[in-house]
């Protein structure tokens, strides 16, 4: 084990690797650009389509992370067996071109399927992305490396309040009646900011693939069947195919399975009776069931990726901690904006001004700051990078509850931006926290789970909740405080990952596969 840290240590990474993480950090831009750049429109769309804050937060949200979470998954595993550049290439051409479509919407329907397609494409992002770095860079600075790829996260979400808040106020004062083709300001936004991915997605291309596995001396080649492993993931995801496959682990898996189903649908059923709002729920619900299918499935011909991952109490306890931060973060990347735009009368350019370069320069340099320090405390303790996710769960509560209840429009800003920080901190730990407890062969696929607590748990529930309260109480401001009820179970997520994470990393030597 010395020796092998010894090597590691002495390992240089090439100037390509570099030149090829600063392309990924473009990709993951664009790919916030386009999922953020509703917040700076969220006024604008509630208005002309007639909607309230719950459906703009299921549309922020639900919509899009579900189908995220739902194609991460087989495209994890289709990224663990096939060329990962093509398929990050076509990724980001489709949700670029949904992107575009979302700029055609003329009612909440038509955005809600705009908003999924933008979350199949999306789903091929961090799979590959993830699976990638782990193969240009070594251990001693992988967890730096997937911090500074996590960065464009921030730097596009900053960007897409700066773009979209100047394309609207442009479009508008330019076409105050009869715009071309018909197009609102915010219409002409998403067209305009999903333009660019298409010639991304075409320079991507020119990127070599590494060799899978090579830099930690367990080279791997990929599976020559991989599409149709990647249809065979398919169908053990989406229902109703997912009956078929309950049916093939026998009787009991499939009583189970429609126990599990019909649990669900209950479940949705009744909070829809009680809240409202049956989309978020019904969606929601098909997430979770379609996860515990594929789940069941991953147990029965997978046991060495399911136990290193379903089955491993760390890596589950790092998940929930990192959904927790998610919860928080998502809601107030999403709700600051409208928040702003709403309570201190601020215009579209001033918000992409005060909180979009801000939130940019914040999430920034919390994930970095966050990826270095996570790097430097794993140098004296082996949970040093779990111990930053601290950070990120208990700075934001004063942050949130003084900056969503002052007056002064200053304190929001500045509260805001220490927020955004902290909230940024745990990616780049978590990542590579969670990276480490797997087999090389199993990043892509370990990536696509650790990915769903913060989508399923952290972008479905956190920005819908809080746009429900606020619709509840009449004021957007609480709804956003809402969001501080995640923080005591990821504390709690947390110190029961640091507890099981020495156990769990001298699992994965001792794991086949």
């Amino acid at each position: 084990m010395a020796e092998e840290q010894e090597a590691s240590a002495e390992q240089r990474v090439p100037g390509y690797s570099w030149y090829a993480l600063g392309i990924l950090v473009l990709v993951y831009l664009v790919n916030f650009v386009d999922r953020q750049i509703l917040s700076i429109l969220a006024n604008d769309i509630k208005a002309d389509l007639a909607i309230d804050d719950a459906q703009l937060g299921f549309l922020y949200g639900t919509a899009f992370a579900i189908f995220y979470a739902l194609f991460g998954i087989p495209l994890g595993r289709l990224a663990d067996n096939t060329h990962r550049l093509r398929l990050l290439s076509a990724g980001l051409a489709l949700w670029s071109m949904m992107t575009m479509f979302s700029g055609l919407a003329k009612n909440f329907a038509q955005l809600t399927v705009a908003r999924i397609g933008v979350g199949v494409g999306e789903a091929s992002a961090n799979p590959c992305a993830y699976s990638l770095i782990s193969d240009w860079f070594p251990k001693r600075v992988r967890a730096t490396a997937l911090a500074i790829y996590s960065s464009g996260l921030f730097v596009g979400s900053g960007l897409s309040l700066l773009i979209g808040g100047a394309i609207v106020e442009q479009w508008n004062a330019s076409f105050p009646v009869d715009p071309p083709f018909g197009l609102a300001g915010w219409q002409a936004a998403f067209i305009a900011v999903g333009l660019p991915g298409i010639a991304l997605a075409i320079w991507l291309l020119s990127l070599r693939e590494p060799v899978r596995g090579a830099i930690d001396g367990e080279p791997t080649s990929a599976s020559g069947n991989a599409w149709r492993e990647f249809a065979g993931q398919v169908a053990r995801i989406v229902p109703p195919f997912t009956i078929i496959g309950a049916a093939r682990r026998g009787s009991r898996g499939l009583v189970l399975n429609l126990c599990v189903a019909a649990g669900l649908a209950l479940l949705a059923w009744v909070l829809s009776g009680m809240f409202g709002n049956l989309p978020q729920f019904a969606f929601v619900a098909v997430g979770f069931y379609a996860v515990f299918s594929w789940a069941s499935s991953l147990h029965r011909e997978d046991r060495a990726t399911f136990r290193l991952t379903w089955g491993n109490a760390a890596f589950v306890a790092i998940l929930l901690a990192y959904a927790a931060d998610c919860y928080i973060g998502y809601t107030i990347t999403y709700w600051a904006a409208p928040y702003a735009e709403r309570t201190f009368d601020l215009g579209k350019s001033e918000l992409g001004l005060l909180i979009g370069a801000p939130n940019a320069l914040g999430g920034f340099l919390g994930v970095i700051g966050g990826g270095w320090l996570a790097d430097r405390l794993l140098r004296r303790w082996p949970t040093g990078r779990l111990q930053v996710v601290f950070i990120a769960l208990l700075l934001p509560v004063p942050l949130i509850g003084i900056g969503y209840t002052t007056g002064s429009v200053t304190i929001f800003l500045v509260c805001n931006f220490f927020a955004q920080m902290a909230t940024a901190s745990a990616l780049g730990a978590c990542a590579a926290a969670s990276q480490a407890l797997v087999k090389p062969s199993m990043r892509g696929t370990a990536a696509a789970i650790f990915l769903l607590g913060p989508t399923l748990i952290g972008l479905a529930f956190g920005p819908f909740i809080a746009g429900y309260v606020s619709e509840a109480t009449g004021a957007l401001a609480n709804g956003v405080l809402a969001c501080l009820v995640a923080v005591p179970p990821g504390v709690a997520a947390l110190v029961w990952a640091i507890r099981n994470y020495k156990q769990a990393i001298e699992r994965v030597s001792s794991a086949e596969g």
